[in-house]
């Protein structure tokens, strides 16, 4: 049985479209990129990882927040496009891309944001349980994890967004921060640390630390 959609799956959608998911022209992705940058606890982060990075919509807009991001797929024509947007932006530099799935052991780092976009929902529950226990007990202290899914069933991929942010919130060490959530998309915020509010983050008058 296998864990995970195959690579094949992917190969097969960027055969077709550059932009197989329209990330780069869809109100509904820039919509979720605002809420997701949004829901950050922290302003700037040193080094984010982002597995599933596609063709680096997402990953553009971490590097104004990161001072490096480490973003994976498993799609090689995806990450050329990633590569081609990252260089027209001016902040190539700031991202190293690298062929992987998230089920593959993670880059050293150390990283103090993890972005899961769009990605939880390809592996099976307990695949995608045993990678975030075995690499999510590496993260630094007080290190941020930031899922966003969509919510609606799809008959191709093996959980729905819902079923994967149980799995994610259940995993050891994380402590949720907070999330949002409408028909279509989940977004969530943990922290590896004290959980500590925004507010409480900023020494703001009267927050509860």
């Amino acid at each position: 049985m296998t864990t995970r959609l195959p690579d094949a799956y992917f190969d097969r959608m960027y055969a077709h479209a550059e932009d197989p998911w329209l990330l780069s022209s869809r109100w509904y992705d820039q919509r979720k990129y605002a809420i997701t940058l949004a829901l950050l606890p922290d302003r700037r982060y040193r080094h984010a990882f982002e597995p599933g990075c596609s063709i680096g919509a997402l990953t553009e807009l971490l590097a104004l927040r990161c001072d490096h991001v480490t973003a994976i797929d498993v799609a090689d024509a995806a990450l050329r496009t990633a590569d081609a947007r990252l260089r027209h932006a001016s902040c190539r530099e700031r991202v190293t891309l690298l062929c992987a799935s998230l089920d593959d052991a993670w880059p050293a780092g150390p990283f103090d944001l993890l972005v899961l976009s769009e990605i939880a929902y390809y592996l099976t529950a307990d695949a995608l349980a045993m990678v975030l226990r075995r690499e999510c007990a590496r993260l630094p202290a007080g290190a941020a994890v930031l899922a966003a899914h969509w919510r609606h069933r799809v008959a191709d991929y093996p959980l729905t967004g819902d079923v994967a942010h149980a799995i994610i919130a259940a995993t050891p060490g994380l402590k949720s921060l907070g999330r949002y959530r409408d028909s279509d998309v989940i977004v969530e915020v943990f922290d590896t640390g004290a959980a500590r509010s925004v507010a409480a983050r900023e020494r703001v008058p009267g927050a509860q630390d």
